[in-house]
């Protein structure tokens, strides 16, 4: 495909798709995450989350899932521009990418429990 080409709808989502088993089948942590994405999504409509609850809860594993996905970008794309050459430069920013998955995790772990013990409270 050239700079030019412009691609169908079809072969974008095609591409998209591809994209996101490529993470799944090679990147242990993504597929760690997803898996514990789908446990408490589950474990939310058990508990009767409210719409509100629930799509604060997506968001939240959204953001983790695309921080996981950009920081194996960043890591794919500096290997190759720099042919996995050690650079301090590049530790940095791999070190940064892999913070930014880490902060949002832990963001998200709290108001994960924020969610869950309000909800579990109100079930009790």
């Amino acid at each position: 495909m050239t700079k030019f080409k412009s691609s169908s709808v079809k072969e974008s989502l095609y591409n998209a798709i591809k994209g996101i088993s490529l993470a799944v089948s090679s990147q242990r942590n993504f597929r760690i995450e997803l898996l514990v994405s789908v446990f408490v999504i589950v474990l939310a409509l058990l508990l009767g989350f409210s719409v509100t609850d629930l799509c604060i809860l997506i968001i939240m594993i959204a953001i983790v899932l695309i921080s996981e996905l950009l920081n194996s970008i960043i890591e794919f794309t500096l290997d190759a521009v720099y042919k996995n050459n050690y650079s301090r430069l590049v530790e940095m920013a791999k070190d940064m990418s892999a913070g930014m998955v880490l902060l949002s995790a832990i963001i998200s772990v709290i108001i994960g429990i924020l969610l869950f013990a309000s909800n579990i409270i109100k079930f009790l």
